[in-house]
């Protein structure tokens, strides 16, 4: 028992070194450019360890997705801990914007990753809304966000900013995203949510449509 130690310290080395090789390929933008046998050789590694490890691309592909979401999802932890509710929400959703913009390979290797209908790709995505929904709900509680918008709605922006990384000018109109997203949810100065204020807008209307019109004046 005590022998098999190193060869599972070796392997763990081994899958690392392939991870981080095809990490530095998805931020180039070459994912797809390569042959699959040359993550093996740029991980200095074996074909036969890369095969043990990662059957195909996709697995290999899946498993930095799977490290990118762990990260980000142990920052929301963090932040939610660290920082008001509210704070944390807007610090979390703009550095997300920074991590996008900072690895656009990734996000574009991963677009057509998820076009393919990778289900380990949908579960990761389940996981980061997941950190979302526990950032805005705790907004809510705190009373700093409207009740009456959920994270799927803040997901559906973040999607849009990320398959948009090709038009001129993104960083500024992806900022401005967020912008709007954050203010949004923020929480009317009069303490009443956005549908209350619909609601009674809408009343209101009803009540002007229910009152007689005055006669005319004039005319015939």
């Amino acid at each position: 028992m005590t022998a098999d130690k190193p060869l599972r310290a070796d392997a763990r080395r081994n899958r690392d070194a392939l991870i981080a090789t095809a990490r530095e390929v998805f931020d180039a933008g070459d994912f797809f450019d390569l042959r699959f046998d040359d993550f093996a050789r740029l991980a200095g590694v074996g074909t036969g360890t890369l095969y043990r490890h990662f059957p195909t691309r996709e697995a290999l592909a899946e498993a930095v997705y799977h490290g990118e979401v762990a990260a980000l999802c142990d920052r929301a932890r963090r932040l939610q801990a660290t920082l008001p509710a509210a704070e944390a929400l807007a610090t979390f959703l703009r550095g997300m914007v920074d991590h996008i913009d900072a690895h656009q390979g990734l996000a574009r290797t991963l677009a057509t990753l998820m076009a393919a209908g990778s289900g380990a790709l949908a579960e990761g995505s389940r996981a980061l809304e997941q950190a979302v929904t526990d950032l805005v709900a705790a907004a809510v509680k705190n009373g700093a966000v409207r009740d009456d918008v959920n994270a799927g709605a803040v997901m559906m922006a973040l999607h849009g900013i990320g398959a948009a990384h090709d038009r001129p000018g993104w960083r500024a109109e992806a900022d401005g995203v967020i912008t709007l997203v954050l203010d949004g949810l923020r929480r009317s100065c009069s303490g009443g949510s956005q549908r209350e204020h619909e609601h009674e807008h809408d009343s209101a209307g009803t009540a002007l449509r229910r009152q007689p019109l005055p006669p005319p004046t004039g005319g015939q």
